[in-house]
Formats: structure tokens, sequence, C-alpha cells
């Protein structure tokens, strides 16, 4: 029995062992920690049950035959965030470059179907050159076995890909079709085509960084959700961001307690939105003075920038917040922001978290370069997404509201539960100044007139009682009372039922 246990120990050392000392070092000298420090930083302290520690590759071509190292090349099991189970799979590139071949693949694919079965999130962290070329198709199988689970588990339980090193060719899929994709500066990367190709095919000079690092991703591609400065940083920030999501799609969002009360009232509101209609305001003032605490975490904050999205608590419980930024564009929609928009009011959708909307949107960016683009049909994922939403949907109408855009940010007429507007709202077809110059024409020629004009279409018409009348809105309500209102409004939806038809799926406008 000695013997037993001591080969066993020796075993479980070699597979800790991952590529051996010389490769650990090389990875710490990168500023990369290793999978197991990974998992070690993530999960609570001492929760994590490993699995398939010993299991080995099965090629003989190549010379692999001689090269077998246990694990091979990704760490996988389950533990705990915050006292909640999450399954893990972390790639070793001390050993093959954290190559993916048909065991390292069959490895991922078992705790995904368990975590499936259990109802856990999954998160993958990679750290890995790719497809492992000694065993060809074999390792290309084994990506399209990864690629079909995150397609079964999309919408099931949430699924969250942190690159924590290369990613390159075929491996970039499977995270793509997760939930969020999170990158550390300077040691990630993600493309379809390397640099050395990108220069055969195209001509064009470009270096890793600037092809698929964090910074590109999280700024021009919108592929990755946010960029870290180091693993450590990137794998705290991932703790407090579970923290905010329910483990599957039959849970309701997690309660933390909060101090926070949910009458307080923030008499600073009350004088937010500028006197001139043409001045921006920073609308992240608003959703922090509104949420618990003012914790706040944001989704893509350097993408779209025109458009908020993220996560943040109503007395305890996970609400999605979209908004609009008059920082950025005067807060218009483009395709950009209804992309990103979309995208998170459909993952708040799948997963029964309550969706508050804070609209200030002129309209749709107009321009040729949008329309080319497709602007109707990227516009109309937002529309969808929020119609298709049956979890409780707050509106808050702070300032302006004009033409198809107010439609599409959650209006009552997209089965909107709660619409509220401030005093200061305009709620229109268009601005004043664009209205009166199409219904007056004649006008034009005559500055002061249509100043005159524009003045009185703005008594009649850019406020939030016409659409009051008609009970588009709920309430108007002094800005000082948002939290408390959405509070409330939240607490009388928690028990909402609402189901859409039956059907296989929609077909979105993709």
């Amino acid at each position: 029995m000695s013997d037993i246990l001591r080969q066993l120990e020796e075993k479980r050392q070699r597979a800790r062992l991952g590529g051996g000392e010389r490769r650990v070092e090389n990875q710490h000298k990168k500023g990369k920690l290793t999978a197991r420090e990974r998992i070690e930083l993530l999960l609570d302290p001492s929760s994590f049950e490993e699995w398939d520690m010993f299991v080995e590759h099965r090629c003989t071509d190549f010379g692999m035959a001689e090269q077998a190292i246990p694990g091979d090349g990704v760490v996988t099991g389950f533990g705990t965030i915050n006292g909640r189970i999450v399954f893990v799979f972390s790639q070793d590139f001390t050993v093959f470059g954290g190559s993916l071949s048909e065991p390292h693949a069959e490895k991922i694919c078992k705790i995904m179907d368990q975590a499936m079965r259990v109802g856990a999130p999954v998160i993958g962290l990679n750290d890995s050159g790719g497809a492992r070329i000694q065993e060809g198709v074999a390792s290309l199988a084994g990506y399209a076995e990864v690629f079909q689970r995150n397609v079964l588990a999309s919408g099931v339980i949430p699924q969250v890909s942190v690159i924590m090193g290369p990613c390159a060719g075929g491996a970039v899929y499977s995270p793509a079709m997760t939930d969020f994709i999170f990158m550390v500066k300077d040691t990630s990367y993600m493309f379809v085509t390397g640099p050395d190709v990108v220069k055969t095919v195209t001509h064009e000079e470009v270096t890793q960084e600037e092809l698929g690092g964090a910074v590109t991703h999280t700024t021009k591609s919108g592929v990755a959700d946010r960029a870290f400065e180091n693993d450590v940083e990137a794998l705290l920030s991932l703790r407090r961001f579970v923290d905010f999501l329910p483990v599957n799609n039959r849970e309701k969002p997690p309660v933390r307690p909060t101090h926070d009360p949910h009458d307080r009232t923030e008499p600073s509101l009350d004088t937010l939105i500028p006197d001139n209609p043409a001045t921006p305001y920073d609308m992240c003032e608003l959703i922090l003075k509104v949420v618990d605490e003012a914790d706040f975490f944001e989704i893509q904050p350097e993408y779209a920038r025109n458009i908020i999205v993220g996560f943040g608590r109503m007395e305890g419980s996970t609400v999605g917040f979209v908004a609009n930024q008059p920082m950025v564009l005067a807060g218009c929609l483009d395709i950009a922001s209804a992309v990103k928009a979309a995208r998170f009011v459909r993952f708040c959708d799948c997963f029964n978290i309550p969706i508050v909307t804070f609209v200030d949107v002129p309209g749709f960016l107009p321009g040729t370069q949008q329309e080319f683009g497709g602007i109707i049909k990227h516009g109309a994922k937002l529309l969808y997404a929020f119609a298709e939403a049956t979890v409780p949907k707050v509106t808050v109408i702070t300032r302006k509201a004009y033409g198809g855009a107010y439609d599409v940010m959650s209006s009552k007429h997209l089965r909107g539960d709660v619409n509220f507007a401030w005093p200061s709202a305009e709620i229109a077809v268009m601005g004043p100044k664009g209205a009166v110059e199409i219904i007056f024409r004649q006008d034009l020629g005559d500055p002061k007139k249509i100043a005159e004009r524009a003045e009185e279409y703005r008594k009649r018409f850019a406020n939030p009682f016409i659409a009051g009348h008609r009970g588009f809105i709920d309430d108007v309500i002094m800005p000082s009372t948002t939290r408390l209102r959405v509070c409330r409004s939240l607490r009388m939806l928690r028990e909402k039922k609402l189901e859409n038809p039956w059907k296989k799926h929609g077909n979105i406008p993709l």
C-alpha cells in the first residue's frame, strides 16, 4: 500500500510541475501566472477539486510517445467563488504551449457537460498555442466538440472566457461563443490569422498586439469586454464579476446584503441635466448614484462609449443597466452601440436579470458610413432584444427621446413594465428645430420666426406630458427620487410572469 501511495504522490507532483521548472520560470518572466496559480487565485481557498490530473495524450507520431506529461496541458475541475460552485479549465502554456489535443479537449468537454447537468457557470482561462499540430485532424475534432458544447450551454449557464496568453486560429471561436471575454494587456492576444499570414496575403505589417491585443479588442473590434493590467487584477475582477451572475437560467440573480437604504434620495440629481439641451452630462454619475453603494461593473467601457451597459445592484439584487451616454456622440445610437447593448440585453433576459434603462437619445447616428454598414439591420438587433425580453424592465427618460430611438430604448410599446420620465424629458418625433424646419418650411428665410416656432414646439410637444396623457409614461418623477421609484418598481415586478409564443427560436436580424 505504501508503494502505491508513494507512486500516487509522485504522479501528482509530476502533474503539478507541468512542463517543468524551466518553463514555469519562463512563464513568470513573461509576467504570467501558471495554470494552477491562476485557479488558486480565482477560487475560494482549498475549494478546488481537480479532475483528470493523470490524463495523457495518445499520439505516437513525431516522437510524441516519449513526451507524455500528466494533465496534457490543461487543468480542469470545480470549486467555489464566494461559496457558489463554478467549473473551470485552465490551459497550461508550459505543457506543449498549452496546445489542444484530443484528450485535452475531452477534459474540457467533460467539465462542460457536468456544469450543464448541475447548473453551474463555466470559466475558461485560455493560454494556448492552438491545435496540436502533431495530432492533425484529431485536435480539430476536439475543438469542434468544445464549440458544440458552447452552443448548447449558451443561455443555460453563464460562460466566461479569460484570455491570458495566445489564442489564435480556430481557438478563438470558443471564447467568441461565450457570454463574456476578459483579456490581459500586453500578454494576451486573439486573432484568426497571425501577423505573418496577414503580411503574406494583404502585405500589411502589423504586430501581434496591434492585430489582436487586449487594447485592440476592447476599443476597436468589441470582441472583448474588459482589459486588465495583469493576471492578478483580471482574476480578482473576475471573482467580483461572477458574484453578479446567477448560476444558471433557472435561478434568480444572487442577493447580497446591503446597508444602502432603498429610499435614499439624491438631491444632486435634480441639477444633473444642464439648462442648455445641447450641453452633455455624464450618465455614469446617474448610475453610480442610483445603484447600491455606487458599485457598478461596466461591460465594454472603452467600446461604443455612446452607450453604457453593466451590472449593479438594487436592494441587494443584481440588475442590468443600459444607458445612453450624452458625453459621446450626444448619446446617438449607431451600429456598434446597438450591437453592444443588444447582446447585453439578451444575456440579462437569458439569466433572469431585470433591466433598468436610462434614456437620453436624440436618434440614430446619420451618415453614409452608418447606412452602408447596415444601421437598419444592426439597430433592429437592439429593438428585437428589448421586445423579446420577458424579464422586468424599468425605463427612465432623463432628457431626449426622439424618433425611432425612443421606441427602441425599452419603451412602453416594447412591453416596458414601468416607464418613468424626468420633468426635463423631451419625447417627440424629432428635436424642435428639425421639426419646425419641416413643418414651417416657408419660414426658413426668417431665423427669428423659426426660433419662435421652435420654442412653441418645445413647449407643446417636447415634454413628458403628451406621452403621459397617452399612458406611455407611467409617471413624471423628480430626479432625486429615481432610486426609490426604481427600487419600488423592481420589488413589485419580482414575481412577474410573461412568456413569448412557443417557437424553436426567433430569427434575430444578424
